[in-house]
C-alpha cells in the first residue's frame, strides 16, 4: 500500500520549522508588510504632495456626445461623406447596422496658437484652446448608457461604488465647513441614467455623497429649510438642538458606527447651510456683464417646445455661474450635468435620429457656459488651481444611422481638461482616420487614467487612496490607471 503524499506550503513550513522560530520570523514579516502598506496609504484630509489643483469641475454630457461633431476633426469624413463606410472589420453597433460615411453638419476651423480644429457648434471654446488638453483615444467597456455612465462617474460599471467627487471629498476633506464638499448640479429636466447612483458615496461615509442643488428652483436644496406654515425658524432651531443631543447620546452607545456619525454631521452641515447657502446661490448681485457672459440674459418664462439653443445656453450657463460661486466659497468638487435620462422628444445627447436637431442646441449651450466659466476663472486667478474635466459616457459613430443620426461608439471618444496643472494646447492620443477607434489600438486611454491624473493633480497618489470594503481594498481606479504625463504642465 502506497503511503499518501503530504504537501506543505511555504507558510506552514516556516511556521513549523525551528521550534516555531520560523513562525515568529514570518509574523514579523507580515507585520512589516502591514506597516509598509499603512505608510503608503493616503493620509485623509490633506494631499500627499504639493497639489497643482485644489478643486474640480466635472461637466458630464449625458447620452453620449459625438466627438466627431465637436472636437475630433476628421477630413476623411468630409471627403467620403455619403459613401459606403468600410472600417475593414466587422462592426457591431448598439441599434443599427453601419450606414454611410457621415460628415458633421457644421464646419471646422482652427483656433489658438496650437491650431486646434474645433467645430463651429462649439466655437465659443476656441478662445481657450491654448488652455485645454484634448484626449482623443478614450475607450469604454460597453455601449449601454447606464453602465458606461457609472464607469465614467465612479470607475466601475456596477452600482455600489463611490463617485469621483466622493473620493475627493473623502481624501481631502472640506475647504468650507458651511458648504458641502461635493455638489451636483443636474440637468433642469431631470437626472441622467442611474440617477443618484452617479454621485453616491456608496461604502464611504454618507457625508461624502453629492449634494443636489437645483439652480433657479423655488427650493434649490431639498429639505434644507422647514416646509409648512406652522414651523418657525426658532422652532426649527430648537428642534435641531434637541435632535443633536439625542443623536450624540445614541452614538455613545454605538461606538464605531460611521453611519450614525455621518447622519449627525449631515444635520449639522444642513444647519450651517441654512445661513451660508442662500448667499452662495444668489446670482442676482452678479454684475450684468458677468450674467450676460454666462447667457443669463436669455432667461424666459416660456421656451419653444422643441430643443433650442437659448434654453440650453441659459440653463447650462446658470449652472456654470453657480459653480464658480461655489468654488470660490470653498466647495471642492462640482459636477455639472447636461441632458437627462432617455425620453422623447430627445432632451439629451443620444442623437440616434438627428445629430443636427439634438447636438446643435446642446453643444452651443454647453460651449457658451463652459467658455464663460474658463474665462471667468482665469480673470479671477482661479483657473490655475481649478481643474475642469469635460466627459461623456462614450462617443458616436463616424457613419450614419438612418440618414441624420449616429449610433453609439464605445470604441473611441474624447475628453478634455483645462486648468490646474494641465498643459494647454495639447491633443493627446489620436483616433484613427475615421474617429472610430484609437490610432494606436494597443495604447488606448481609459477612464482610470483620467481619474488617476485628476487625483495626481490634487496631490493624491491614486493607488494610495483606498478603503477596505467586503475584504477588498477598493479605490477609484480599481486595479488600473496611469497618470497621463503628456498633458501635465
Amino acid at each position: 500500500m502506497k503511503s499518501s503524499e503530504h504537501t506543505i506550503n511555504r507558510r506552514d513550513f516556516l511556521w513549523q520549522s525551528g521550534g516555531g522560530l520560523g513562525g515568529i520570523a514570518l509574523a514579523s514579516l507580515f507585520s512589516s508588510e502591514k506597516l509598509n502598506a499603512a505608510e503608503k496609504r493616503h493620509k485623509l484630509g490633506s494631499p500627499q504632495y504639493a497639489p497643482k489643483a485644489k478643486r474640480v469641475v466635472q461637466m458630464f454630457m449625458s447620452g453620449a456626445a459625438s466627438h466627431v461633431d465637436m472636437f475630433d476633426y476628421k477630413p476623411r469624413l468630409i471627403k467620403d461623406h455619403g459613401k459606403k463606410w468600410d472600417a475593414g472589420e466587422q462592426v457591431e453597433l448598439f441599434q443599427s447596422s453601419p450606414g454611410n460615411t457621415m460628415a458633421s453638419p457644421w464646419d471646422w476651423m482652427e483656433y489658438g496658437k496650437c491650431g486646434k480644429h474645433l467645430n463651429d457648434v462649439v466655437s465659443p471654446l476656441g478662445q481657450h484652446v491654448d488652455d485645454m488638453a484634448f484626449i482623443h483615444n478614450l475607450v469604454g467597456k460597453a455601449g449601454v448608457h447606464s453602465t458606461s455612465t457609472l464607469l465614467q462617474a465612479t470607475g466601475f460599471q456596477l452600482p455600489g461604488f463611490p463617485a469621483m467627487g466622493s473620493w475627493v471629498s473623502y481624501g481631502l476633506g472640506s475647504m468650507n465647513e458651511n458648504l458641502p464638499t461635493f455638489v451636483v448640479l443636474p440637468d433642469h429636466r431631470g437626472f441622467a441614467s442611474n440617477g443618484t447612483k452617479n454621485w453616491s458615496s456608496a461604502f464611504l461615509p454618507a457625508q461624502h455623497q453629492g449634494v443636489i442643488i437645483q439652480p433657479g428652483a423655488d427650493n434649490p436644496i431639498t429639505d434644507l429649510f422647514p416646509q409648512g406654515k406652522y414651523i418657525s425658524k426658532k422652532g426649527d432651531a430648537e428642534l435641531q438642538s434637541v435632535m443633536g443631543k439625542l443623536n450624540r447620546m445614541h452614538e455613545k452607545d454605538r461606538p464605531g458606527d460611521s453611519r450614525l456619525n455621518a447622519r449627525i454631521r449631515s444635520y449639522e452641515l444642513a444647519a450651517r447651510m441654512q445661513l451660508s447657502a442662500p448667499e452662495a446661490l444668489d446670482v442676482s448681485k452678479e454684475p450684468e456683464h458677468i450674467k450676460e457672459m454666462y447667457g443669463l440674459n436669455l432667461a424666459s418664462n416660456k421656451y419653444p417646445a422643441n430643443i433650442n439653443t437659448p434654453e440650453e445656453t441659459y440653463f447650462f450657463g446658470q449652472k456654470c455661474l453657480l459653480a464658480r460661486r461655489l468654488l470660490e466659497r470653498g466647495v471642492r468638487f462640482v459636477q455639472i450635468w447636461s441632458g437627462n435620462d432617455n425620453r422623447f422628444p430627445r432632451r439629451n445627447w443620444d442623437s440616434h435620429e438627428d445629430i443636427s436637431r439634438d447636438h446643435g442646441p446642446l453643444a452651443r449651450g454647453f460651449a457658451h457656459g463652459a467658455a464663460a466659466l474658463i474665462g471667468d476663472l482665469k480673470q479671477r486667478g482661479m483657473l490655475e488651481d481649478t481643474l475642469i474635466l469635460w466627459t461623456t459616457e462614450f462617443g458616436r459613430m463616424p457613419c450614419s444611422q438612418g440618414s441624420k443620426g449616429r449610433d453609439h461608439n464605445p470604441f473611441c471618444f474624447t475628453n478634455w481638461l483645462a486648468g490646474g496643472g494641465i498643459k494647454g494646447g495639447v491633443s493627446y492620443g489620436p483616433s484613427d482616420e475615421w474617429g472610430f477607434k484609437p490610432a494606436d489600438r494597443d495604447s488606448p486611454t481609459y477612464v482610470y487614467d483620467i481619474h488617476a491624473t485628476i487625483l495626481h493633480l490634487l496631490g493624491i497618489n491614486h493607488e494610495a487612496l483606498t478603503v477596505r470594503n467586503n475584504g477588498i481594498d477598493r479605490r477609484l481606479t480599481d486595479v488600473h490607471g496611469h497618470v497621463i504625463q503628456d498633458i501635465l504642465a
